[in-house]
């Protein structure tokens, strides 16, 4: 384990982190709302950390392997969710308690969209600004480690892009691809979210709201600067607008990269899990609208447009709101929150399994059946034109069974700390997926459920953000064995 690297590496992305506290000072004192020195201090703290932790190490010369991966790649969210909660506990505008403000950040960086904040419609224009700005962050921190880390640490099946992705998925260190892919990366999802908020503009809303949400629709947070949501705007435009962007925002960025170079949208036609995506994104809309005009619940026109984007916004793990899907009638909450398990596709900024891993599985359990009917047969699993090794589909089904594992323990100490069935097991759900807002007493927020539940969702969040192994590794014995 080269600690001096990863130390110089977080060091680094402290330093680089409270950079990003200036925008919100910016912001606060051209509102004049009060709240810059509380952003100046959390900036001198973050700095200050940063640059102790890099200045000791910053000649040492050494590459990261694949277990400092894991370990800088927990560290990412982990140490930089601490420090980003300092401007919620530093506020006068606020009352959040050590938990509250972590929970608030950590939600905002790994973009799960839960809030313990009530209020928004009041709260000053910099704390808005920043919580929004939070997801942007942990979005584009996401989209780089899925694309061009976990699939060369082999994370549950995305050693597939192994050949298919830009950067250094083919060696065992990080190499200096990185940059180069990280540097693409970046402006795709900053030219994404440009015309993202252009769009929100020209639809009717101010600039502060646009770039906001433009901020949270593109990293798929759900944050919002309205306690109603989308919902707030009250415009089908808007609402279009966004059900848009969220789907684009579910699809591999790599899918994004190699469309962009080849100037062509067959790339997206030829993808396998891209196809699975939106073909399911299909079938949940039109199940969704039926049964809501069915129902009687809204007229056809209403139905379809919030059944589109609640579905839309569940399945991608995004969280915007029109309407309280949780009150919708029957199954679909249900069925809707279900989706969300699903996710996006991977090297999105989408959470839940991922469509590849449950693509997968649906190819394997699609051979057992077969075999059934031929024991002596040999049925190949293929994505695409490549043949999917026994090994990959191993670690599919490791992720999987260790996905449901974790979140069963979560839900059971969620239910011993007294929350009733519906509340814990939707927390969990909307947590471990990185979706936000649940069923029950989260269906608005989380700010009223007990301490220890919010340590727990704090852990999902992260458990769910970084693809479950990359967390879990830690905590056993031989990870830290020489």
């Amino acid at each position: 384990m080269h600690f001096a690297i990863i130390a110089k590496v977080l060091g680094i992305l402290l330093m680089l982190f409270s950079l990003t506290l200036f925008p919100p000072i910016l912001v606060s004192i051209w509102y004049a709302d009060a709240n810059h020195l509380a952003f100046l201090l959390a900036f001198a703290i973050t700095f200050s950390t940063g640059l102790a932790s890099w200045f000791p190490v910053h000649n040492h010369r050494g590459d990261l392997r694949t277990r400092d991966g894991f370990l800088v790649t927990a560290l990412f969210w982990t140490v930089l969710g601490l420090f980003g909660s300092l401007p919620f506990l530093l506020s006068n505008s606020l009352s959040l308690s050590f938990t509250d403000a972590l929970f608030e950040s950590l939600s905002g960086l790994t973009t799960t969209g839960a809030t313990v904040i009530t209020g928004l419609d009041i709260l000053p224009k910099s704390i808005l600004y920043y919580r929004q700005q939070l997801q942007w962050l942990g979005g584009i921190g996401i989209i780089v480690i899925a694309v061009a880390i976990l699939p060369m640490l082999g994370i549950g099946g995305m050693q597939l892009y192994r050949a298919e992705t830009p950067g250094p998925v083919k060696d065992s260190k990080l190499t200096p691809r990185i940059t180069e892919t990280a540097k693409a990366l970046f402006l795709m999802y900053l030219a994404l979210t440009v015309i993202c908020g252009f769009a929100y503009w020209l639809a009717g809303m101010s600039t502060f709201d646009a770039v906001g949400h433009a901020f949270s629709t593109v990293a798929i947070g759900g944050f919002s600067t309205h306690d109603a949501s989308i919902g707030y705007f009250d415009s089908p435009t808007i609402s279009i607008i966004c059900t848009f962007f969220m789907i684009v925002a579910g699809i591999n960025f790599a899918l994004h990269f190699l469309g962009w170079n080849d100037k062509s949208l067959r790339n997206y036609l030829r993808d396998p899990e891209c196809r699975f995506y939106l073909g399911w994104i299909a079938v949940g809309i039109v199940i969704t609208v039926s049964y809501l005009y069915w129902s009687n619940t809204y007229n056809l026109s209403d139905s379809l447009l919030h059944g589109s984007f609640e579905l839309v916004s569940i399945l991608t793990t995004t969280g915007f709101g029109t309407a309280d899907f949780s009150l919708w009638p029957t199954f679909l909450p249900f069925m809707l929150f279900l989706f969300a398990f699903m996710g996006g596709c991977a090297g999105s900024t989408a959470g839940g399994m991922k469509v590849i891993r449950v693509l997968l599985i649906y190819k394997q359990g699609m051979r057992e059946i077969y075999r059934l009917i031929h024991p002596n047969a040999v049925f190949p699993i293929k994505i695409g034109s490549t043949t999917v090794s026994d090994r990959v589909l191993e670690s599919v089904w490791g992720f999987f069974s260790v996905y449901l594992l974790a979140f069963v323990a979560m839900f059971m100490l969620l239910l011993a700390s007294g929350l009733d069935f519906i509340t814990a097991y939707s927390a969990v759900g909307a947590c471990i997926n990185n979706l936000g807002p649940g069923m029950g007493q989260v269906a608005a927020h989380y700010g009223n459920i007990n301490d220890f539940a919010k340590w727990v969702l704090c852990f999902a969040m992260l458990l769910g953000r970084l693809e479950v192994f990359t967390l879990l590794v830690l905590f056993t014995p031989m990870f830290w064995r020489k």
